[in-house]
Order: structure tokens, then C-alpha cells, then sequence
């Protein structure tokens, strides 16, 4: 029990859901989706969106509108101007017929890059080797510690002779 309301909260929860949920509509769904952008209309009566040239209505020059599209399909553009519809933008030149962000579920694959023959994950075991050696061995230090002292001088002085 909550102690505000005097009923459990699952209780509460379940009342005030209509039964059955209601289902949006395909198209709700698909505008659900859509993505857009604002841009200014050129004096031509042009937009460009990633790459592409579209065609509005010319009484929407130097105006900024909302372009909504299917980043899928950029071939199909609707205008929106002050968020009313405002037509197509009619594709004048395209280069990209879906966005750059988008991923297809066909498999697409990048090509693999030829390989180079440099082994660069050796180039690095080695640099970090050199590295290591040139540092100072503390375990080392400790090591000569521990030894006997009278046994640690008598092989420095073996290691300076030879």
C-alpha cells in the first residue's frame, strides 16, 4: 500500500491503462521516424541536404524550412515552413540517395584494406622493450639487498674485471 494514495502501486498503475493499448497508425509510425532539418532557401529557390540539390516552391526564397525525409530513401523530401506543409523539395541534383549515418541490413561490407606486410604490433613489443631496459630494476636493488654483502662486492668486482 502506498501511503498516499491507499492502494498499491501495480493497482494504481493498472487503472489507468485503457484496455486494449491503442495502436498507432502505419502512418504515424512512419512519421515517427522521419528525421529533418532546417534550412535557408536560396535566392534560386534551392535547398542542399547532404550533398543533394532540391527544388521547392519559389514564393519559399530566403525562408528557412524544415526538411523531413527517410534518411533511407533522400529522394523523397517534404517541405514544412512555419510547420505547415509546404510540398516537395523536387531532387535537382543527386549524389547521395541515403544518408551517411544510415546502415543497411543486407550485409553490406566494407572492403578490406590490403595488407602492408609491417608487423605494427611488433614495432610496439619492441619499442616497449627498449623502453623497459632502459629503465631501473627496483626488484633487482632489493635482490642485491637480501645477498650477503661480503658475496654482493666480490661479484661486482668480477663483473668490472671482465
Amino acid at each position: 500500500m502506498h501511503s498516499e494514495t491507499g492502494e498499491p502501486p501495480l493497482a494504481r498503475w493498472a487503472r489507468g491503462i485503457p484496455d486494449p493499448l491503442p495502436l498507432p497508425a502505419p502512418a504515424q509510425l512512419h512519421e515517427a521516424f522521419l528525421w529533418s532539418e532546417r534550412r535557408t532557401v536560396k535566392k534560386t529557390a534551392t535547398v542542399s541536404l547532404h550533398g543533394n540539390l532540391y527544388q521547392v516552391d519559389a514564393s519559399l526564397a530566403r525562408c528557412v524550412v524544415e526538411l523531413v525525409f527517410d534518411p533511407f530513401d533522400l529522394s523523397d523530401i517534404a517541405v514544412r515552413h512555419k510547420g505547415r506543409p509546404a510540398g516537395k523539395a523536387v531532387p535537382f541534383i543527386i549524389g547521395r540517395h541515403r544518408h551517411a549515418k544510415t546502415r543497411t541490413g543486407d550485409g553490406e561490407q566494407r572492403a578490406e584494406p590490403e595488407p602492408t606486410g609491417i608487423d605494427y604490433l611488433k614495432i610496439l613489443d619492441d619499442a616497449h622493450g627498449q623502453d623497459l631496459q632502459s629503465q631501473i630494476n627496483y626488484a633487482a636493488l632489493i635482490q642485491d639487498q637480501d645477498r650477503d654483502p661480503d658475496t654482493a662486492a666480490g661479484e661486482q668486482q668480477d663483473s668490472t674485471r671482465g
